[in-house]
């Protein structure tokens, strides 16, 4: 479209076998510039892969993939960001010396990178741990060190593969603040996750993959849409009636949730509820939350596969 601004990740027709197993079939998607993409899907289904191909560690079978409108070469890895989901580092090196060496790779001087890298520990409760031998650190411990080194450079893209993995609540609204700086200061973000609720707070558009294909793609709205199912949500006291107005998707304890049927509305639900005699204390409707969504599209695959990764 004229005078559109060119994105910043561009992947068209995009198609990744291995043998005789295709693993991604004519992909599509582009991410713009200054904001956060969720890449999302199930164990399997090729996130890791695309990723991988974008970055230049695979040759795709077939496709166009391009950072900055041509395909990503080593030299331009100052302006990247990569947070793999198979952390790597040099794990009997200090942890100051890690990130002293990662700064160098990236352009800083000897000082900016430990005078950078002293402040981003002190922050994130790590101050002490500088001199130490990074497998003598938490797994958790190290996946902060990991994203300071992957962050510290101020990178153009940032590609959060399962960020927040293994990280208690704190530690991970921590890790989102991080990233929102970055976005702030003109960071475009791609990220996978299976934490939906992330997605919702951090994410621009999505894109859900599933068996190498795009099963939706687009804003958040966009997607919820793409589904049209309404839901209510009841906090209530008493028996939910059977209804031809709603199937009662979930159920728990004092709180349900009711997908609305094709010809009813809110409005009507509420009436013959209240009529019913329940006693209702919260009633809300809208749209089905992205965790809906992953349940709908990928729940009957997760049985069957019980794990993997591509």
């Amino acid at each position: 479209m004229a005078g559109e601004a060119e994105p910043l990740v561009h992947v068209e027709g995009f198609s990744m076998a291995f043998g005789k197993q295709t693993i991604i079939d004519d992909l599509s998607f582009d991410i713009h510039r200054g904001e956060t993409f969720g890449f999302l899907g199930s164990n399997g289904c090729g996130k890791t892969t695309t990723i991988r191909a974008l970055l230049g560690i695979y040759r795709p079978t077939g496709g166009v993939l391009h950072i900055n409108g041509k395909p990503f070469k080593p030299e331009d890895g100052e302006k990247l960001g990569y947070l793999p989901e198979e952390r790597g580092l040099y794990k009997k090196e200090s942890v100051i010396d890690v990130m002293v060496y990662f700064g160098r790779l990236k352009g800083f001087s000897h000082q900016a990178a430990h005078d950078w890298s002293l402040a981003y520990l002190e922050r994130l409760d790590l101050g002490d741990k500088a001199k130490m031998r990074l497998d003598k650190l938490s797994s958790g411990q190290q996946q902060k060190v990991q994203l300071g080194v992957t962050v510290m450079n101020s990178p153009e893209l940032l590609i959060l593969d399962e960020p927040t993995k293994g990280f208690d609540p704190v530690n991970r609204r921590l890790l989102m603040e991080i990233i929102e700086e970055q976005k702030q200061s003109g960071a475009t973000v791609m990220m996978v996750t299976h934490q939906m609720e992330e997605v919702e707070r951090l994410c621009d558009r999505v894109l859900f993959l599933k068996g190498g294909q795009a099963e939706a793609y687009g804003t958040i709205d966009e997607v919820q849409d793409q589904y049209g199912v309404q839901i209510i949500r009841l906090k209530y006291s008493g028996v939910i009636p059977a209804s031809q107005n709603y199937v009662i998707s979930r159920q728990q304890n004092n709180y349900a949730e009711l997908t609305i049927n094709e010809g009813a509305d809110q409005s009507m639900i509420l009436r013959d509820l209240v009529a019913s005699g329940l006693q209702i204390r919260e009633f809300s409707a809208g749209k089905l939350s992205l965790d809906d969504i992953f349940i709908g599209i990928y729940g009957d695959q997760e049985e069957e596969k019980n794990g993997g990764s591509a």
